[in-house]
């Protein structure tokens, strides 16, 4: 009786195993296929007849710091370097200041004319702010405009001496007692598995120069009188002469509008066709901020360009603005927003129901950065 027991043991043990054995045979061969269609699918991307494809799957890679390696399985990396460089290519367009005030004037014309427009623009804000999404052909973006400038500073996360990890901008928004933020300057993020305890490149908070290490990079801030600067390099004795309170930097050639006088330059990249997501700061002529973050990575969103990004904010009266981190890092808070705007809280994600405009579409949670730009509660 014991040796038959024993026997049916060994038989349920032998099905059980063939079944384990089954399943992982087929879990793998399912895996092996996804895989193999991936890559299959890359490689015709990059390799197939079509350079203008092959450039914007390259661009769009290159956005992220976890995919910058990618290219490189498929073509080589010298014509990954060419393709880089030539979308680097800036082509100026100069346009007038009163032109500009055209496009958007030409926008908000109602039937009672312009005066109407610009008086009633500010007569449903809420929290000093207007709230809006806009849809492009392969994005969406999420704007918020910010009427009183001095509102607008730079948060961090820590005082960058003790290697303690980056905030979630929920988290800084919460210390701050912020109404609204959004991600801002560079960080060491190789793979995407920085840590964002220290920012990359001259840093000013609330009047004071918190971060340089000699880095030349993109700078976008503010000065003392609330005007928005964007700069290709800036060191800290020039930033100090323009009385520089609350400015990040980012990686090199993100400048996006300038003016001088009566003219605006928009900076142009038409070999720029990377698909991402999207964060940029900017200021209308007559002060108010604009905020943008996009959405990108999903079949509805794959992202926008850098030229998407100028052409959105121009039509929203910008003449001065930096594009910010994007990737991973592109977040958009605003407290209690779907209330505010009667949003259904059914139809946000976990993320969004803490606070985030946008889609969060990463592997990990919420990045923890070093530097965001935070909107102050009215006064």
């Amino acid at each position: 009786m014991k040796d038959e027991v024993q026997i049916n043991k060994i038989k349920k043990k032998g099905r059980a195993g063939r079944v384990v054995r089954r399943t992982l045979l087929v879990l793998f061969s399912v895996l092996f296929f996804l895989v193999f269609s991936l890559y299959a699918f890359c490689r015709m991307l990059l390799t197939g007849p079509s350079p203008t494809v092959r450039d914007q799957v390259v661009l769009s890679a290159m956005q992220a710091s976890a995919t910058k390696w990618l290219p490189g399985l498929f073509i080589d990396s010298a014509l990954v370097q060419e393709i880089c460089e030539r979308s680097a290519q800036v082509q100026e367009e100069v346009i007038s200041m009163g032109a500009m005030r055209g496009r958007k004037d030409q926008e908000n014309d109602g039937e009672n004319g312009e005066a109407e427009a610009k008086e009633d623009e500010w007569a449903d804000a809420v929290d000093g702010m207007i709230y809006k999404t806009y849809n492009g052909s392969s994005f969406k973006a999420y704007i918020l405009i910010v009427k009183d400038p001095s509102r607008v500073y730079v948060g961090t996360s820590s005082d960058y001496k003790s290697g303690k990890i980056g905030a979630r901008i929920f988290d800084i928004a919460e210390s701050e007692g912020a109404v609204a933020a959004i991600n801002a300057g560079e960080f060491s993020d190789i793979g995407g598995q920085g840590t964002g305890d220290t920012p990359i490149g001259l840093t000013y908070s609330k009047g004071q120069c918190v971060w340089n290490d000699g880095l030349k990079r993109t700078f976008i801030g503010f000065d003392e009188n609330n005007i928005l600067h964007a700069a290709d390099s800036m060191t800290k004795e020039q930033a100090d002469a323009l009385g520089i309170r609350d400015a990040v930097s980012f990686q090199n050639g993100n400048v996006l509008i300038t003016n001088e006088g009566d003219s605006v330059t928009l900076y142009y990249a038409e070999g720029n066709t990377g698909m991402a997501q999207r964060t940029a700061i900017a200021q209308r002529e007559d002060g108010a901020v604009i905020l943008v973050v996009t959405d990108g990575r999903t079949a509805s969103s794959f992202g926008a360009t850098r030229n998407d990004i100028i052409d959105l904010l121009v039509s929203e009266g910008a003449v001065v603005a930096g594009m910010l981190d994007g990737g991973s890092s592109a977040m958009m808070y605003y407290k209690d927003y779907y209330t505010k705007y009667d949003i259904d809280v059914e139809s946000l994600d976990e993320y969004q129901r803490q606070g985030l405009t946008n889609r969060y579409k990463a592997f990990t949670k919420p990045r923890h950065m070093p530097t965001f730009f935070l909107v102050a509660p009215e006064s």
